[in-house]
């Protein structure tokens, strides 16, 4: 388990989103008619109490996610931002990223963004042609996305894309042109997700009535071998199974914090986090709503509805979960003694590799990852 004095991140979620996408399933509201002043007092609020009950630890990364928190005006996440630094202070070099959707002012807001203090942008693009921007529900078309990249580049030193593939009707040719024009516009980091249909979402109902056909398995396992290789060869690898950098520099140091299984602080509605307590491991939850986190950081300090503290078994469940994501691997000491038999077979049939102390998947092993996982963490 991190100890009381590992790296520590800072997750701020601001949940407001001009449109609700059809395939998110993420804790978001729409942003009218919420008083967005009430909710920075709160998260501000929130953040001296965690700093009442954790001491002093200093953040090595601060990452505003949604929701859309470009939304956010740069004063506003100057605000945070000031506050996380008088109540925690931060390690030197800091990550400090923002989520952002493509605009037609993206230039002023990003510069805006910058000067409060935001170093990394990852900017959700999705696709980069029109009708299935639309599909997606994005209110940006692929000539403001190609803008908004350009805008990235040119005010922040890291940023990176999404994109999505295994869209409806896509095929491996078309990604596979699409995914080029995308490296050819001076990426560094690049985050590719499959599309999934999550439960709940516009998307879900369309996928059960037919009007949304995904790949099966194995054309799936295509698309993902060929972003695989066209990111290795374009200077871009893998270094978790979604995420794609050029070099250590560019790779995103908070999701690292989740992936390696550290410490952080989650704060605004619905927001999760992870900390390390007087011995205990400690799965942090925020109140969903608005309203409902609002009023219980008045009540009670901070906005938590609920403070788990995970046994033995979860905490390594959740290692072996996070860690085999990572190109790198996860330490052997993750995987329970009981399980680690299945090590040597699944080494045999070509989807692990035992790396001295470490174990990581192979190219084949990362296409079931969740499975291979499952079955190390029992």
């Amino acid at each position: 388990m991190p100890s009381e004095t590992a790296m520590l991140g800072l997750y701020v979620h601001w949940p407001f989103c001009a449109r609700i996408c059809p395939y998110c399933d993420f804790n978001v509201f729409l942003a009218r008619n919420h008083d967005a002043g009430a909710l920075l007092a709160a998260v501000c609020a929130d953040l001296a109490a965690h700093r009442d009950r954790i001491g002093p630890r200093r953040l090595s990364s601060l990452h505003f996610g949604g929701g859309t928190p470009s939304l956010m005006q740069p004063h506003e996440i100057g605000a945070v931002i000031e506050a996380a630094d008088r109540l925690f202070g931060f390690e030197p070099d800091p990550e400090i990223g923002l989520e952002a959707n493509p605009s037609s002012s993206a230039r002023v807001l990003f510069e805006g963004f910058r000067a409060a203090g935001i170093n990394r942008l990852s900017l959700g693009v999705q696709a980069l042609n029109d009708p299935d921007l639309a599909r997606l529900g994005r209110d940006h078309d692929a000539a403001g996305a190609r803008a908004a990249i350009e805008a990235a580049r040119s005010v922040f030193p890291r940023f990176s894309i999404d994109l999505i593939y295994a869209r409806h009707g896509q095929s491996l040719d078309a990604w596979e042109r699409e995914l080029a024009e995308a490296l050819d516009l001076g990426l560094q980091h690049l985050s590719a997700y499959q599309l999934t249909i999550e439960e709940g979402t516009p998307f879900a109902r369309q996928y059960r009535r037919g009007q949304i056909i995904t790949p099966d398995e194995e054309e799936a396992a295509r698309f993902y071998e060929l972003t695989e290789a066209m990111t290795r060869a374009r200077g871009l690898p893998a270094y978790e199974v979604s995420n794609h950098a050029a070099s250590p520099w560019q790779q995103s140091r908070h999701n690292l914090l989740y992936w390696r299984s550290a410490d952080w602080i989650g704060v605004g509605p619905g927001a999760h986090g992870r900390l390390s307590l007087r011995g205990a491991r400690l799965a942090t939850a925020a109140w969903d709503s608005v309203t409902a986190y609002v009023n219980a950081v008045a009540a009670h300090g901070v906005g938590w509805r609920s403070a788990e503290e995970l046994d033995a078994a979860a905490i390594a469940q959740e290692r072996v979960l996070m860690g085999l994501r990572l190109t790198e691997g996860a330490p052997i000491t993750t995987i329970p003694e009981a399980r680690r038999p299945l090590l040597a077979v699944l080494a045999g049939d070509g989807l692990v590799r035992i790396l001295g102390e470490r174990i990581a998947l192979t190219a084949q092993g990362r296409l079931v990852t969740d499975r291979i996982a499952g079955e190390l963490s029992g």
